[in-house]
């Protein structure tokens, strides 16, 4: 059994790594010395233990402090080492003490805000567009939060004695509209700044370099990248870090061991499969934007895997239509995705909160695999001209149409 890794905490290297060399080799590093290649599952429950004193004086010190208990591992909602593998290996690409890892990305927003909210910080101000269950999560007030939704600018005025917690996405989801992190950062002054990097991944942007506190992932998403494991994760510091843990003990919303190792495992080919799904939606937005078909086609300065773009036809019909690639909700897999965000991913936020943030009723996004990029092309292009009613707007030379009112571009 791989009681070691309980506690894992293989030194940093002693000179800085690239960010693909850490994503092979962090929260593995110890494996050589154990005699292994490949990192070890650890599936159980429970761990037996001879001495209830000392077990007594662990789990003591965990509630006091939050911090993982030294030696063998206690129970399972307490920690695993196959877990806790995945969560050195995030931290480290994300350049964060810590990393905690829970069951979702809702389930890690979840923590964050119950967290804070322990400390009598309930109020919350956030920037839209954000996830829809985000947003849901917020607005509803199921956790017994008070959200203030405001655009950047607003942020320092929106902020009140009892915030605890500000939260952005960029690139946002859907529309992938971007906001400056480090504007924000210095905005909220000593409230910790929460960024979702889902989109982005730390192939892409570190926010800790840039002034965030917290950094979000669905670790669902390009994290696993292969569309066969759900869960998600918290990069933060320690001290916030100890207390995720104590709310993920007590309500239980831990990741599976299974779903560590194979998180663990995706994470080995992140650079690489961002990177060239990344070449790939880059060519398609050139394609998108020059299509008659097209109203407006969104891609964000920093580049990435996600594309969304508003179409004059009928959407669902352009879903309906699509044959290589898979209609369907989530992204970041290897294949590439397709939805309707208004009817699926944002339906549950109130209809003009969605419309004013951008997502409109046209709005199609796409999370590019790494298919070929004339394959996607073809069952694209096959695709709109089954949903289509071609705008007769004239594309303007020397530049591409439908980026006209997008800054963003290529």
């Amino acid at each position: 059994m791989d009681t070691e890794a309980s506690s894992l905490t293989s030194p940093a290297p002693l000179r800085p790594r690239a960010l693909a060399t850490e994503a092979v080799h962090a929260g593995r590093d110890d494996l050589a010395s154990l005699g292994l290649h490949a990192a070890p599952i650890d599936l159980s429950t429970t761990y037996p233990s001879y001495d209830s004193r000392g077990e007594a004086e662990r789990i003591d010190a965990f509630a006091a402090t939050g911090a993982r208990p030294d030696g063998p591992p206690v129970y399972a909602r307490l920690d695993n080492p196959t877990t806790a593998r995945f969560e050195t290996a995030l931290a480290r690409l994300e350049g964060t003490e810590s990393a905690v890892a829970f069951a979702s990305g809702m389930a890690a927003l979840t923590a964050v805000l119950l967290a804070r909210a322990s400390m009598g910080l309930r109020h919350v101000v956030a920037v839209r567009p954000l996830y829809g269950c985000s947003d849901h999560l917020l607005g509803a007030g199921l956790l017994g939060t008070e959200v203030t939704w405001t655009d950047p600018a607003g942020i320092a005025d929106a902020i009140r004695p009892d915030t605890g917690l500000v939260m952005v996405e960029t690139p946002a989801n859907p529309t992938l509209a971007e906001i400056d992190i480090r504007a924000v950062a210095h905005s909220c002054g000593s409230v910790p700044l929460l960024v979702d990097n889902t989109f982005a991944t730390p192939v892409l942007q570190r926010p800790v370099e840039h002034g965030a506190r917290v950094v979000l992932h669905s670790a669902t998403k390009y994290l696993g990248g292969h569309g066969d494991v759900m869960g998600g994760v918290v990069a933060c510091d320690e001290e916030f870090a100890a207390k995720l843990r104590q709310v993920r003990f007590a309500t239980g919303g831990v990741l599976h061991p299974l779903a560590g190792y194979l998180l663990l495992r995706g994470l080995s080919t992140l650079s690489v499969r961002v990177r060239a799904a990344s070449a790939s939606a880059a060519e398609l937005t050139r394609r998108l934007s020059a299509d008659p078909r097209i109203a407006r086609v969104h891609y964000p300065k920093l580049g990435g895997a996600m594309v969304s773009f508003e179409v004059y036809g009928d959407p669902h019909r352009v879903i309906a239509g699509v044959g290589l690639i898979t209609p369907a909700v989530s992204l970041g897999s290897v294949d590439t995705l397709i939805q309707h965000p208004a009817s699926i991913s944002h339906r549950i936020v109130d209809e003009g909160d969605r419309q004013a943030s951008g997502v409109g009723d046209r709005l199609l996004r796409m999370s590019v695999g790494l298919e070929d990029v004339e394959d996607l092309w073809a069952d694209l292009c096959q695709a709109l001209s089954d949903g289509s009613a071609v705008s007769a707007r004239p594309a303007r030379a020397g530049r591409p149409a439908g980026l006209e009112s997008h800054p963003a571009g290529l």
